[in-house]
């Protein structure tokens, strides 16, 4: 149990920079927030999805998080959420990176590179185009709305305004955390590879579910299988795919629309999937 204190600890403390900068940054847009300001960022919006799917396969769960935050205050679009969602590597890279001393070729980590930020893409810049297709009115930023839910006292300067928001977000993250990784021990691994060994389609429906799990450890559990040879190539992408670590929480913490949010994660889950099963049908991985 003290392990899963500690963990709860440091998973919370790593993206403490990336929740930090982003809420900075989002007090910065609403401090000089004009019609210019709105207009580039709109603009440049169409090509988030491709930007965000890129730089999600880096090795910071704090990069989901910041993106959540970025999605609620209107920042990014909700394709570009989803691109950094789907390629977000979490904890995954250094996993893997760590098995090449135990003979996992190069080649199979940047397949699943590859295929993480290419599904991210693909789907970000096909759901933004069905997005503007279906409202031809853009929604305003409303990152103030953020301000009034948490009242983090903006007449106090942007950095203050900022270290309220990453402090309470903080805070129920660790609380969040805590709890998933107290069920996960009691439970235990072997259950949850259990439900996932020899069953192949519903592998990947199963696999999909676990990386919902909000945080780091969905993706340490499905590494570890799919490199112990205890999962399949489809089931563990499907997995990967779906596991956004702790920007689940900040999305559901930060944006209040909750039935915009459950379609966003039921459209994650669906996508990283149907994307699951691909892998596995063509045998890319």
């Amino acid at each position: 149990m003290l392990d899963v204190l500690l963990d709860a600890v440091m998973d919370s403390v790593k993206i403490l920079p990336f929740l930090f900068l982003a809420y900075l940054a989002m007090e910065w847009i609403e401090s000089r927030e004009n019609e210019r300001t709105v207009r580039i960022i709109r603009k440049s919006g169409r090509f988030g999805p491709v930007v965000g799917s890129v730089l999600g396969v880096l090795p910071q769960c704090g990069f989901s998080a910041a993106a959540a935050n970025l999605y609620a205050g209107r920042v990014i679009t909700a394709g570009t959420l989803l691109a950094v969602f789907l390629s977000t590597s979490d904890e995954m890279l250094p996993i893997l990176l760590s098995e090449t001393a135990k003979g996992l070729s190069a080649l199979v980590i940047v397949k699943i590179l590859v295929l993480k930020a290419g599904v991210g893409m693909i789907a970000g810049l096909l759901v933004d185009l069905a997005v503007r297709r279906n409202h031809t009115a853009g929604e305003e930023l409303h990152i103030h709305d953020l301000c009034e839910h948490d009242h983090c006292h903006c007449e106090r300067g942007i950095w203050y305004s900022a270290l309220m928001h990453t402090m309470k977000m903080m805070l129920f993250i660790f609380a969040v955390t805590l709890a998933l990784g107290i069920v996960i021990h009691l439970v235990g691994e072997e259950a949850i590879s259990g439900l996932i060994l020899n069953k192949p389609v519903l592998g990947e429906f199963l696999a999909g579910l676990v990386g919902l799990i909000p945080n780091c450890a969905a993706s340490v559990v499905l590494t570890q299988l799919y490199v112990q040879g205890a999962m399949g190539g489809g089931a563990v992408m499907a997995g990967l795919f779906v596991s956004a670590g702790v920007g689940l929480l900040v999305l559901c913490r930060t944006n209040h629309h909750w039935k915009e949010n459950v379609r966003i994660i039921l459209l994650l889950y669906v996508i990283g999937v149907t994307a699951g099963m691909l892998v596995s049908a063509l045998g890319l991985l």
